[in-house]
């Protein structure tokens, strides 16, 4: 694929034991993202990410191509940038707050977002080398759906109104 063309795959999962994602070699973050006004057919966030190896902050901009793929410009930035650019958080939308657990898997590297606003459910994303690569995931995580093409689950939909745990 073009460089800075994201493919990604989707899933529901019930919600994973933290002991077995760490026992498992996953690591671990903490994820606050703030939507940014931007204008239309562009999503702009900016993350803080805190983990072992400190903090860290990005700046991303995404440009939906398909259900599976995006244009995505993302860079990383200071921690004076990033307060900059709070100031033009989307005031619609509330900064959403993850805990993630990033797991190699089969030669992939496994997203799993748990929010808190769910108990019994997480959030599964794996990037993709084609829109047709082959996935297999690990028996131990059970897959509820695949919601790829569900914009209810983007996490700029869950920052609008978050959709009953299913």
């Amino acid at each position: 694929m073009p460089k800075g063309i994201e493919i990604e795959r989707k899933f529901l999962i019930a919600m994973p034991s933290a002991e077995w994602l760490l026992a498992e070699g996953a690591a671990c973050d903490a994820i606050t993202q703030t939507y940014l006004l931007s204008e239309e057919g562009v999503t702009a966030r900016v993350r803080r990410r805190e983990g072992a190896e400190g903090v860290e902050y990005t700046h991303t901009e995404k440009r939906r191509l398909t259900d599976l793929a995006a244009k995505e410009d993302e860079r990383r930035i200071g921690a004076e940038e990033y307060e900059a650019l709070l100031r033009r958080a989307d005031p619609a939308l509330s900064p959403i707050t993850k805990v993630r657990y990033s797991l190699p898997y089969g030669g992939r590297l496994l997203e799993i977002d748990v929010y808190p606003f769910w108990q019994r459910t997480a959030v599964l994303e794996v990037e993709l080398p084609s829109e047709e690569a082959p996935l297999t995931l690990p028996p131990a995580l059970c897959v509820l759906a695949e919601v790829t093409a569900d914009k209810r689950y983007k996490n700029v939909s869950l920052a609008a109104s978050v959709p009953p745990e299913p």
